[in-house]
């Protein structure tokens, strides 16, 4: 009787091939949403993560088997000092490379941004006003505007770094000459997390997973480990036999990069903005992070990455069909040390 064929679930999924580490660890926004917002405003958001706790709310969600009742989540905790917008970014399109940049208008930056430890040939001098004008008189052609915003490393609690990370952000909401207006009133200003977010709402969330370096199929994939009582010419942790002829992206697991991977997750909920982070930072502060000082945003659920990576926020391009109309009511915020956790 011959050997029986063995049948199991393929492992790993092909949608995210290829598994290779990321370009950049600030991801760059690769697709907006266009909602429908009553005055312009920015799409999205960095901040950095600092830990996680927990919280009792009052559950909102409707049909709900738990509707109006104290329910147990787990939340993450993002310090988001305000943003600086650098500069201005004009879009025109072409019929057959789409999308180019028209102009750019650029403010100059203060000193305490040091801006110059990410850009060090900036220009001592720079005038946004010929730039702007260029905008107004080509505004029929402008299809697209956005901002260069900078984060403010130096006030964050728990970061190290200077440096500040630079982005792209999409204004949406109005027309192009309210977008235009808008963008002009806030070049060379802060721009905190309220004027972008409120609280109850869904969000997707940006970043880049931690990293695990070069790892075989067992903790790749997950694949079992050939019978260790049997004698193994080419060793136990690997694979039995591969298919003949795979190519480069092939369904077979194999080691390779694990970790270090730009991912999106989708509709992750808002329950809290705040401007004190003493608020939400537990006893003896967060492990590896530290004390929050600033303005932080309050997520439902985990987020990917370790402490102190960059996240970037943006406004859900498939929101869900739920859409809470009040923010939640957070009825007690775990502050206990999460030292020996």
């Amino acid at each position: 009787m011959g050997a029986r064929k063995k049948h199991a679930p393929r492992r790993g999924s092909l949608g995210v091939r290829p598994r290779k580490r990321a370009a950049r660890i600030v991801p760059r926004i690769k697709s907006w949403p266009d909602p429908d917002l009553p005055q312009p405003r920015l799409l999205a958001f960095a901040a950095y993560k600092a830990g996680m706790t927990h919280v009792l709310m009052i559950d909102d969600r409707p049909h709900s088997l738990t509707h109006g009742k104290e329910v147990f989540k787990p939340v993450t905790i993002l310090e988001a000092p305000p943003l600086y917008i650098l500069g201005l970014r004009a879009y025109t399109v072409h019929p057959v490379k789409g999308m180019l940049t028209f102009t750019e208008a650029w403010v100059t930056p203060p000193k305490e941004l040091e801006i110059y430890r990410k850009i060090p040939t900036l220009p001592e001098t720079l005038d946004p006003e010929p730039k702007l004008k260029l905008i107004e008189e080509n505004i029929d052609r402008i299809v697209d505007l956005r901002v260069i915003a900078a984060t403010q490393p130096k006030l964050v609690g728990g970061l190290p770094k200077k440096k500040p990370d630079l982005i792209e952000i999409r204004i949406g909401g109005g027309t192009i000459q309210d977008r235009l207006k808008y963008a002009m009133e806030i070049l060379g200003k802060t721009v905190h997390p309220k004027e972008v977010f409120e609280e109850g709402m869904f969000v997707d969330v940006i970043g880049v997973t931690k990293g695990h370096g070069f790892q075989g199929v067992i903790k790749r994939f997950g694949v079992k480990e050939l019978p260790r009582w049997h004698k193994h010419r080419k060793g136990s942790r690997r694979l039995g036999s591969r298919s003949p002829g795979i190519g480069t992206i092939s369904p077979v697991p194999q080691a390779g990069q694990m970790g270090f991977h730009r991912r999106t997750e989708y509709n992750k909920r808002i329950l809290k903005i705040g401007d004190n982070g003493l608020e939400v930072t537990p006893k003896g502060g967060f492990i590896n992070y530290g004390i929050v000082k600033g303005p932080y945003i309050m997520l439902e659920g985990s987020v990917m990455g370790p402490r102190k990576r960059i996240i970037i926020l943006r406004y859900p391009v498939r929101p869900p069909p739920y859409i809470p109309e009040h923010p939640p009511k957070i009825v007690y915020i775990s502050l206990e040390s999460k030292q020996g956790v």
